[in-house]
Order: C-alpha cells, then structure tokens, then sequence
C-alpha cells in the first residue's frame, strides 16, 4: 500500500482538487491522509464531504507546529510501506500511484524513487522542468543551480521505514524541511531517479516558501544548510566539494548575469 500524505490549513481554495488527484489515480492500494492544522474555513467541510464518499481518505484536525509537525504525524499514522506528500496546492500526473508501488516492488528495503516535476506559476504557465538525475550525496551538496534537487514531493515516494533510520522530518525546519529530508535521505536509502513526469508544483506567489526566495533568504538559507551537511564529509572530500561548489556555482552565476544582459540589450534594440 502507498499513503499519500497531504498537510494543510486553511485550504479551502485548493483541498477538493487535491482530493480529486488522488482519487483520479484509480489505485486500489492507496490511503490519502489529510493532516488538518485546526482549519477555520471551509477545509474540514470539503474534507469530510470526500471522507464520507471515499474510504480511502482519512483525516484528523489538531493544532500542530508547523508543517513538518503535521508530516511527521501523518508519517507515524501511514499503513502504507511507501509514503508519499502531496501538498494541498499540487498534484500528480495521471497513473503515477500505480507506476511507484509496481516499481517499488522491484527495489531493496529502504529505497527513495524520484521523478520530474512540472513546476507552475499563479497563470497556469509553465515556469520551469525540474528533472533531478544527479542524486548522489556529494552532487547534491554542490547545490541545485548545479544539480537540480527534487524540487517538490509530488514527484518522489519512499519506504516509509526510512525514517527509522534517519529521523522524522526536522520540526524547527519551516523551509528548507524536503532539502533537509533528501540529503538525510540519498545517505541511507537505494535512490532511483525514473525519468517521466510525475509531478506538478505551483509556485504562488505570497507563500512561504516562494516569498523566502523572493527576499533572498531562501538562498542564505540553502547555503548555510549544504555547507552544514558538508561540513559533515571527511576533510578532503569536503575541500574538494567546496571548492567545486565556489567554482561551479561562480560560473552559473556569471553566465545567468550575462544572458540577462544580453537579453536586456536585445529589448532595447527592438
């Protein structure tokens, strides 16, 4: 069985749809969580009206800490051996459910399978492609401007006894908390990168994580926490991977600056 996990709050504008992506995945072995943070709009309503329909929905409503709070909840409430986090404003690609669980079943106990991610804006435009094929530790620590980082869950499953081994989800992690979780989780886990789409990410505008980013904090933020993980690596590896990380992330950061320039005469010039 597969749990799909969906924390929330205050998510009546986005709930039902989100419930329609699971229940649209026509997968007999699949439990959909919705971990509810005390929601006073109209989100329990939605919910139940689905729970009450559907037996694979089951739900709570209860003040927690935060999101990791609520994922860690959901995490210790899954049947499934997979696990999986759908995001109240996200969903997935037709079949994707029935891919991960037959997939699953031909990889070692903990494994963690990652897949593409369409990445949307406010418009319903197409903002970027995030196909993370660089999964190893140290590729990861070079950062996601190098090797892109699975960018949203909606796009990878894992053993749920994982957790086991690495922890639960890091409840004073408000966001950075699936970076976090993925570097914990490549140093333990089989990691299979399968190369089709899976998920889809909206990225609107006045949420948490996109206004971090917005502000540049989302940047500090990431750096601090790769070089907190590569601080971690035996002298040597660690010199080299900083080093590549300075170098590397230098160049990106040039040329990004010199594609904008060109971009911005060319305008002129029209």
């Amino acid at each position: 069985m597969i749990t799909v996990i969906t924390p929330v709050y205050n998510g009546e504008h986005y709930i039902e749809a989100c419930l329609q992506s699971v229940i649209a995945q026509n997968c007999s072995e699949v439990e959909h969580l919705i971990m509810d943070g005390g929601s006073h709009d109209r989100t329990i309503e939605i919910i139940k009206y689905y729970a009450d329909l559907y037996p694979h929905i089951r739900w709570i409503s209860e003040k927690d800490r935060g999101q990791s709070d609520a994922m860690n909840k959901g995490i210790r409430l899954a049947k499934g051996e997979i696990v999986g986090f759908l995001n109240v404003d996200d969903y997935y690609e037709p079949n994707v459910l029935n891919q991960a669980i037959e997939l699953f079943k031909t990889l070692p106990v903990p494994s963690l399978v990652v897949g593409n991610c369409n990445v949307w804006d406010d418009h319903g435009n197409l903002k970027k492609y995030n196909r993370p094929k660089h999964l190893r530790f140290t590729d990861l620590l070079l950062g996601a401007n190098i090797h892109p980082h699975p960018i949203n869950p909606s796009a990878y499953f894992y053993h749920a006894c994982l957790h086991d081994t690495i922890g639960e989800y890091n409840i004073e992690e408000h966001f950075a908390l699936d970076v976090d979780f993925i570097l914990r989780a490549v140093q333990v886990a089989t990691v299979k990168h399968v190369d089709l789409t899976w998920g889809n990410y909206r990225e609107i505008s006045g949420t948490k994580t996109v206004t971090d980013w917005q502000t540049g904090q989302g940047t500090a933020r990431s750096a601090a926490l790769l070089k907190r993980y590569r601080d971690q690596l035996p002298f040597l590896v660690r010199t080299q991977n900083a080093l590549l990380y300075v170098v590397l992330n230098t160049v990106h950061d040039s040329t990004h600056l010199l594609k904008r320039g060109i971009a911005k005469i060319a305008r002129s010039l029209k």
